[in-house]
């Protein structure tokens, strides 16, 4: 369970997102034969700070997906970095995780954050200008926006929504997670229409030394906005 010290905001001190925010999906990382623990232990190494565990398929059952968040945990907590669970509430309860992310088909933000403990970091995503502003109004922490641009990693079900789409979620008040096909070629971008951080899944996997790739896209993340 986690407790307050881990917790990146609460109600005396808003919720504040590094700007890099990798995620570790275990499904691509078994296509690419690249161990989870290892890929968060390169991003960490390279200055991430947070981290999202996800797995959409169901290879291994829920124990095996329950070690590989806690071997996660294990490579990012010596360094401070934190790790958000997808979908999973009760996983994220089990393995000391710093809080749970969920989509429009999952658990409601409230419910979740009442499985995955009370300091625990909520995020929720959303696709449309409706989806935003009931997250706006409700009890999840972030806001993930997307697919910002074209991507093939997760079918959403959803076209992208373009920048447009950030900056609207941006009006809402709350930390914005921009999500699909963000590059380092266009991150700056993204970032520049107001989102607080961005979340990046292949281009990190695709890149042959993904410590480099993390840090390059550091470099471009933490210039002056």
């Amino acid at each position: 369970m986690t407790d307050a010290s881990h917790r990146l905001g609460s109600a005396a001190a808003p919720l504040r997102l590094p700007p890099l925010y990798p995620i570790i999906d275990v499904d691509l990382c078994g296509m690419r034969g690249v161990d989870p623990s290892t890929f968060a232990a390169a991003c960490v190494g390279a200055g991430a700070r947070i981290l999202q565990v996800r797995q959409k398929g169901s290879a291994g059952g829920d124990g095996v997906f329950l070690d590989i968040v806690r071997a996660v945990i294990a490579a990012a907590r010596p360094a401070g970095a934190r790790v958000i669970v997808n979908d999973r509430a009760d996983l994220a309860a089990m393995s000391g995780a710093d809080g749970v992310h969920v989509g429009q088909q999952d658990l409601p933000p409230a419910l979740a954050q009442t499985i995955a403990g009370r300091h625990a970091i909520v995020g929720v995503s959303t696709h449309t200008t409706e989806q935003i502003a009931e997250a706006g109004v409700g009890s999840a922490d972030y806001i993930a926006v997307g697919p910002v641009f074209r991507t093939s990693t997760k079918e959403t079900g959803y076209d992208p929504r373009g920048l447009e789409l950030v900056r609207h979620a941006a009006r809402m008040g709350k930390p914005v997670v921009a999500i699909g096909g963000i590059t380092v070629s266009n991150a700056r971008s993204v970032l520049d229409a107001g989102a607080s951080s961005v979340a990046i899944i292949s281009d990190l996997l695709s890149a042959a030394d993904p410590e480099a790739r993390v840090r390059e896209f550091l470099a471009i993340v933490a210039d002056e906005r």
